[in-house]
């Protein structure tokens, strides 16, 4: 008997299940696709009209034979055929829930074109036949487009993907029928039908869970036989409500469907609980023998444990109390407030006798600009503003602020505690960043508390838990940002040399804050009151850490801990430094260079571990994207110029489209920024573990030229950067014992190119030159530049330093007057084996090699000290190098020659 595949699916099948079983028998020719027994009551009209334009089977008309393979679509559970056992292997295409295991002999499809988690299976299938050119027929397409079209709701629930939707062009274009596919997707209720919905309406009953309002519709009916899903579709738009569960008493089992609009319900999981399937916004379960009060009382006690609250105010407000207006302000000002800090509408606000606030309305920024326009910017706010009161509470629920802005007009809504105190605002541009937000599915967001755990230590842990729990008894909010966040959620906090720099915002008072930790904990802190900045230094003797909140064997303390208030800026001029004024944690990010540096990590005990990204950060850090916030960052500062190419170049990412483009239009701005900010930009770039690759892209983009016009990168640069970063890999005691900084080692490789190659001496300190200028331009370090003095010198003695024949007295004394440093990179630029043997004969043999007379020897002899001793020492010096004598007798005999030599020359000049 012949070996069969064949191609099954679920019972009480859909479009998505029938379409699925044709779209794999397009793409598996020879396999068998075979009906289940029961089909929705309009797949079944469908095929009556269509069905010999398929190759469908019946399972009773099955073909007699094994059946080695049976590929499962939409589903993993199924009716068996005969001819199936314990040999038959499965193949699974579904695009639900697909993370657990599978067992033996199971294996998921790998054809698929991107991730399973399509609105509709059939989209799985479909996208590989056009990948493959196939052509189908009209009959056929439409079809596949009805699978697509009845399981994303006509691709409007909130599952549908860009797939699902470029799926059905395709087909559109193959042929299918938008009238066919009308018709099937509206199709009427049967009489059983609508007598069962007008019993399950009767038994409605809305249940509030975590905030998520669920129907949950009962009917008992031992005699109906049409598929009850078709109900469950039309009590989700009857009521105005999270989720509908919809349970039908068949006699010998309960049938349970359920649809969800929220991604706080799950109803694919409570399914599951029960035996059943589906995703997370539709699901199915039958219950054999159940009993119907039973499965009410499950599925209300799984809800109870798995449906999470909606998204409410308090997650996506600007938090603190926002900028607001007095009534009696001159709207020209209110205008220029709105221009510096770019909102669209500042809240008017009179303040009492008792100290409370008093909303009168908002002022637009539109029709500020429109009062300056005629003239009226003397005129006080309150005669222009639209007039009301208008605010939310911080757990109202994301449907309240959209009826609230709908019904007000409003844009900006203050955000108010239980006294009626404003303690933040929420705006239309909130509501759109969340959309973003909400295109990634939960489980994608990263398990931030996790990450905290795994890659700090306990001391570094507890010191986090410590000022969040501190903060909250003080009424502050306060979060870890920037790149410490950034560093954490790419793995890297490990990477970072000497433990990762905590950066601590604090939405509230940070000074105060650090003051009350200290008291408890001992340490002393430095205090900056203009900047409202504070750092704790934890590891001063004099200064210890006390108490139990920080125990020495929970390890070792970072030396300090940085807090600042929650600051917002604004730039009154480009590239000068921008004004700084107290804040949100919103604004306090915003002002930051990059999106990759704005997410922040809350710390207080309610919600430990939650992730801020109010600007797309971890989209980009998941996509590799270096992009700035707004289209002026470059031009208000151009060294992120420098810091956009250092951190493209650390973790291999790429500076976004128009990004780049900001950038390179700013690239001459470079040279209005003061030389220091730009030296310390260099500095930080020549630290990072691969300079080079950075050096190269800014040489590319022009940035090194506008640094210093003859600044350039060279292959000959990259050799020298990798053998140097070589060296530092291998902690290469020569450079420990030059003592210089790595980012100073790296100035001279870059500027090497730029010495003179001649006429330069060691003991010169008149800085001239290429070297004058590089220090005036860049404000380069004392250290800098006479280490880039000293590199000059051995360049201007290069052509002897390749001569073979060179003396060693000769290669001591121009080698002697430079700095390790300077060998080395000398060294490094040349690559000549040569100077190479010269250097590493200097450094382990002649350097050494010194007279046994010594000045005090000279004296003795009756030699006046001065210059003539200088003279002796390096003529014996010199013999010694250069194998003229050796031992002290011949050195001996040498000095008493050089006295009588000495001594005819003082008898010539009398």
């Amino acid at each position: 008997m012949p070996n069969h595949t064949v191609i099954l699916t679920h019972e009480h099948a859909d479009f998505d299940a029938l379409a699925s079983l044709l779209g794999a028998a397009l793409l598996f020719p020879g396999t068998i696709p075979v009906l289940p027994r029961t089909i929705n009551r309009n797949g079944q009209a469908f095929l009556a009209l269509y069905r010999s334009s398929f190759s469908f089977v019946e399972p009773e008309r099955m073909p007699r034979g094994q059946v080695e393979q049976a590929i499962l679509v939409d589903t993993r559970t199924f009716n068996a055929l005969k001819g199936m056992d314990e040999t038959t292997h499965y193949l699974l295409i579904d695009h639900h829930s697909h993370t657990e295991s599978l067992p033996d002999g199971w294996r998921w499809w790998d054809g698929a074109l991107g991730p399973l988690s399509t609105g509709a299976n059939t989209t799985l299938l479909v996208e590989k036949l056009m990948v493959q050119g196939a052509h189908v027929t009209p009959i056929q397409s439409t079809l596949l487009a009805l699978g697509i079209y009845e399981d994303t709701g006509g691709l409007l629930y909130s599952s549908t993907t860009h797939r699902d939707a470029r799926c059905v062009a395709w087909l559109l274009e193959e042929g299918a029928k938008v009238e066919v596919i009308h018709r099937f997707t509206h199709y009427p209720l049967s009489p059983a039908q609508q007598s069962l919905g007008d019993d399950l309406i009767a038994n409605a009953e809305h249940v509030q869970v975590a905030g998520q309002t669920l129907v949950v519709a009962t009917a008992s009916a031992p005699d109906f036989r049409d598929e009850v899903s078709a109900l469950a579709h039309k009590l989700r738009e009857l009521y105005e409500t999270d989720a509908v569960f919809v349970l039908v008493d068949l006699g010998d089992r309960v049938q349970m469907v359920a649809r969800s609009r929220s991604d706080g319900v799950d109803v694919g999981a409570i399914a599951a609980a029960l035996g059943g399937g589906g995703h997370s916004r539709a699901a199915a379960a039958l219950i054999r023998g159940g009993v119907l009060a039973d499965v009410r009382a499950k599925i209300l006690e799984m809800a109870g444990v798995s449906v999470r609250p909606p998204l409410t105010v308090r997650e996506m407000m600007s938090r603190g109390r926002p900028q607001t207006l007095p009534p009696e302000m001159a709207v020209g000002e209110a205008a220029k407030l709105m221009r510096r800090y770019g909102f669209e509408g500042f809240p008017v606000v009179r303040t009492l006798p008792d100290g409370r606030d008093k909303l009168l309305g908002i002022l637009l920024r539109r029709d500020a600009d429109r009062a300056t326009d005629h003239g009226l910017d003397k005129r006080p706010v309150e005669r222009l503003m639209k007039a009301g009161s208008v605010t939310i509470g911080p757990d109202a629920p994301i449907t309240e602020l959209h009826r609230l802005m709908i019904e007000s007009g409003w844009g900006q809504i203050p955000v108010v505690d239980g006294s009626g105190r404003i303690i933040g605002i929420v705006t239309r541009t909130d509501l759109i960043k969340l959309w973003g937000k909400q295109t990634e599915a939960s489980h994608s967001l990263p398990d931030v508390s996790r990450h905290l755990a795994e890659h700090l230590t306990p001391i570094q842990h507890r010191l986090l838990r410590l000022v969040g729990e501190m903060a909250t008894e003080y009424g502050h909010a306060v979060y870890v940002v920037g790149g410490f966040a950034r560093d954490l959620l790419l793995d890297r906090i490990r990477d970072r040399i000497g433990g990762p720099d905590m950066d601590i915002v604090v939405e509230g008072d940070a000074i105060a804050l650090l003051e009350a930790m200290q008291a408890r904990c001992g340490g002393r802190i430095v205090t900056h009151r203009r900047f409202g900045t504070a750092k704790w230094l934890l590891d001063e003797p004099a200064h210890p850490i006390v108490g139990s909140e920080l125990l020495a064997e929970m390890g070792v303390l970072p030396a300090h801990l940085d807090l600042v208030t929650a600051r917002t800026e604004f730039y009154t001029e480009p590239t000068v430094l921008p004004t700084v004024e107290q804040g949100s944690i919103k604004l306090d990010l915003h002002r930051r260079d990059f999106t990759i540096n704005t997410l922040a990590i809350v710390l207080t005990p309610d919600r430990w571990g939650d992730l801020l990204d109010f600007y797309g950060g971890l989209a980009d850090l998941r996509l590799g994207l270096i992009r700035v916030l707004h289209s002026l960052s470059f031009v208000d500062d151009p060294t992120r110029i420098l810091r956009a190419v250092r951190y493209e170049q650390r973790f291999d990412f790429r500076i976004e489209e128009r990004t780049l483009e900001l950038l390179m239009d700013a690239v001459p701005l470079v040279d209005r920024v003061s030389p220091a900010r730009i030296r310390h930009e260099l500095d930080r770039i020549f630290q990072e573990a691969e300079p080079c690759k950075a050096l190269f892209r800014m040489d590319q983009l022009g940035v090194l030229a506008a640094i210093y016009p003859q600044l350039a990168t060279t292959p000959a640069l990259a050799a020298q950067c990798e053998a140097l970063r070589l060296r530092l890999a291998t902690a290469d005691p020569s450079l420990e014992e030059t003592g210089e900084a790595i980012e100073r080692l790296y100035w001279g490789l870059l500027v090497y190119p730029l010495l003179p190659s001649q006429g330069m001496d060691a003991d010169e300190e008149v800085v001239s030159g290429v070297i004058g200028e590089l220090t005036e331009r860049l404000k380069l370090r004392g250290e800098t530049t006479r280490l880039m003095l000293r590199l000059a010198h051995l360049k201007a003695h290069r052509d002897e330093m390749t001569d073979p024949s060179l003396r060693p007295s000769r290669a001591v004394e121009i080698l002697d007057r430079s700095s390790l440093a300077a060998r080395l990179l000398f060294g490094l630029a040349e690559n000549d084996p040569v100077i190479d043997s010269y250097l590493r004969r200097f450094q382990d043999e002649w350097r050494h090699i010194r007279p046994t007379v010594t000045g005090r020897d000279l004296a003795g002899l009756g030699i006046r000290p001065g210059p003539v001793f200088g003279h002796i020492l390096r003529h014996l010096s010199a013999a010694l190098l250069d194998g003229e004598i050796a031992g002290e007798a011949a050195e001996r005999r040498l000095l008493a020659a050089l006295i009588e030599d000495l001594d005819e020359e003082r008898l010539k000049n009398r």
